[in-house]
């Protein structure tokens, strides 16, 4: 009797043995397929967290800067001249891919690249003896504006693909009597709007038109 005891005992010993390895290879198990999730999950952030990254340093750091707008008048300023580049750091900016958003304070316009018209792109300073009021924006419509390289050192700027980097600087033309009617824009006339490049901060419009326009080109901003 006391031999067949210490036999159950034996066994009881054995099974609670086998039951604890089992516990923990499953706990091993478990804990090997959470690390696994949990590297894979840190990974995907991390490739997200650098998009992210790259996306706001476009943003943040780079977009197009409006350092100077002229404006040319006949009756009134019927055409706009305006200045850009890239700011500091910016990625190249495509002005295929830019808007140009203006308003009078009654007729919204907005612009873009028309780039079908061969006199609506003119790679150097070379209008009417160096007048950029040379360029030919008389035939631009509401619809498009035109472009004059100032500078472009790469020649990265072209007729079908106009690329600025830094660097560079442009003239973006605005037929003003097409944009807002009449003879362009009146005097003491507030003028807003904004440059929207592809990616980053826009350049920003901001201008109020003389008392009266006893000259022909005018320094708006």
């Amino acid at each position: 009797m006391r031999n067949l005891l210490v036999n159950f005992k034996k066994n009881d010993i054995g099974s609670i043995g086998i039951g604890a390895m089992i516990v923990f290879i499953a706990m091993v198990l478990v804990a090997g397929i959470a690390a696994s999730v949990l590297i894979q999950t840190s990974t995907t952030l991390e490739s997200q967290a650098l998009a992210t990254g790259r996306e706001t340093t476009y943003e943040v750091a780079g977009g197009i800067a409006v350092f100077d707008i002229e404006g040319h008048v006949t009756t009134d300023i019927d055409a706009l001249a305006i200045t850009v580049r890239v700011r500091a750091g910016s990625p190249n900016i495509d002005l295929n891919e830019t808007i140009i958003l203006l308003t009078d304070g009654t007729a919204n316009t907005l612009l873009m690249y028309d780039f079908g018209t061969a006199t609506h792109f003119n790679d150097s300073v070379n209008t009417s003896d160096g007048d950029v009021f040379g360029f030919d924006y008389g035939s631009l419509t509401n619809e498009g504006f035109g472009i004059l390289v100032l500078e472009d050192a790469d020649g990265s700027v072209q007729q079908y693909a106009p690329v600025i980097n830094t660097g560079d600087k442009v003239m973006l033309f605005v037929n003003t009597i097409a944009c807002f009617g009449g003879a362009g824009i009146i005097e003491r006339t507030d003028v807003y709007g904004f440059i929207y490049p592809e990616h980053g901060s826009p350049g920003v419009i901001s201008f109020r038109t003389p008392a009266s326009y006893p000259d022909t080109i005018y320094d708006l901003q």
